[in-house]
């Protein structure tokens, strides 16, 4: 038997009172009816999940229809500031 563990359609991530993110996610034992839950996470962890993903992701081009942040970002030479560059 196997577990499987994936985001629930059409719920967003959301920001919580106390300042936590959840991830509402949808976990399936096989042969089961699938169980909503939520990843809870503090914004350190969070940080800590998204760096870990964009290592992860490091070398793959994005796909078409990936967020913003996936997509090459361009700023304005005045705007823009590289940690280490003058």
């Amino acid at each position: 038997m196997s577990w499987t563990v994936e985001r629930t359609p059409g719920q967003p991530v959301r920001r919580t009172d106390d300042d936590r993110l959840t991830v509402p996610l949808r976990l399936t034992h096989t042969g089961d009816h699938p169980t909503d839950t939520e990843l809870t996470l503090t914004l350190a962890e969070a940080e800590h999940l998204h760096a870990a993903l964009c290592r992860a992701l490091d070398g793959q081009p994005p796909p078409p229809a990936a967020p913003d942040c996936r997509q090459p970002v361009q700023a304005s030479p005045g705007m823009a500031h590289i940690a280490g560059h003058v």
